[in-house]
């Protein structure tokens, strides 16, 4: 369900892959984060997206002008996933916020993995 803006002159329709794109590319820029990953990770194998197909690693659900953010990461090893994850909230919620003006009511972020580089 797309979100929605109603004022005085009308209603806006924002898609939800819209609000998918501008939550990956905010989430992406966050250090420590290596990139999304598919929503459905299977036998333990999990994807990495690359840069133009974010929005599949993102979810959007809107609820009584509220949304919800799901997002699927992928982590850089030795970096303090808590501060990561909420490094990604905060910056998501402010992008989306600030660039649509509707309510971010959570932001969920999923580890589907940890990568090591060699």
């Amino acid at each position: 369900m797309p979100g929605k803006i109603s004022n005085q002159y009308g209603n806006i329709n924002i898609d939800d892959n819209v609000l998918a794109s501008i939550a990956g590319m905010a989430a992406i820029e966050c250090y420590g984060l290596v990139g999304m990953s598919l929503k459905n990770a299977k036998d333990g194998l999990v994807e990495l997206l690359k840069r133009e197909h974010l929005t599949k690693g993102v979810k959007v659900h809107s609820n009584d002008n509220k949304l919800t953010i799901d997002l699927y990461i992928v982590v850089q090893f030795g970096t303090k996933i808590s501060v990561v994850a909420n490094n990604i909230i905060d910056k998501v919620k402010y992008n989306i916020e600030n660039l649509t003006g509707m309510e971010v009511d959570k932001v969920n972020v999923h580890v589907q993995s940890v990568r090591v580089q060699k």
